[in-house]
């Protein structure tokens, strides 16, 4: 072989040995410290802290659109109770048919890693497949980038996604239900 071969593998074998020690530093780093959180994971995580502290979050200021009478602003908080006060998860299908947890105001993570609040032991389940949020006074499920998708009353979901009560969401073979 040439010198200059000798030279490019040399030098293949040095970044491929480079690379392989940032995957392991990056994954330490995630171990040690957690993953990182997506702004919708900070609010909720901060309106936790605020509600476990006492301290009430800071309203923003009127909109123009903003509901203007004292009946429109009763409404509107109604609707939005209605659709937060889910305080249970229900499994209604799959292997674990009939469990019924308590919904933590912190949230529920979903997935076949023993570290989740729900775990769910299925081929079509990721180690982190979800999480369930607590966000503007709703129930909210992300998909935490599993490979066969979350689904809400049958369609897949590609963001952060509101779920009312008695709204199915299947994950894997799976199904499950907010209730109050």
């Amino acid at each position: 072989m040439s010198e200059l071969t000798l030279i490019v593998i040399r030098i293949g074998f040095l970044a491929v040995l480079w690379l392989f020690i940032f995957i392991v530093l990056y994954s330490l780093r995630s171990d040690l410290f957690g993953p990182k959180l997506t702004p919708l994971q900070r609010v909720a995580v901060q309106s936790a802290r605020s509600r476990e502290s006492g301290a009430t979050p800071t309203a923003p200021s009127e909109s123009a659109d903003a509901p203007t009478t004292v009946t429109e602003r009763a409404s509107a908080s109604n609707a939005s109770a209605r659709s937060g006060d889910a305080t249970r998860i229900v499994i209604t299908s799959g292997p674990r048919s009939g469990l019924e947890l308590d919904l933590p105001q912190t949230g529920l993570t979903i997935g076949r890693s023993s570290g989740s609040g729900l775990q769910i032991k299925d081929d079509y389940t990721s180690n982190q497949h979800a999480k369930i949020v607590r966000w503007r006074d709703q129930w909210v499920v992300q998909d935490l980038g599993s490979t066969n998708g979350t689904f809400v009353e049958g369609a897949r979901i590609s963001e952060s996604t509101p779920v009312r009560v008695g709204s199915a969401v299947r994950i894997g073979t799976t199904t499950f239900e907010l209730r109050r």
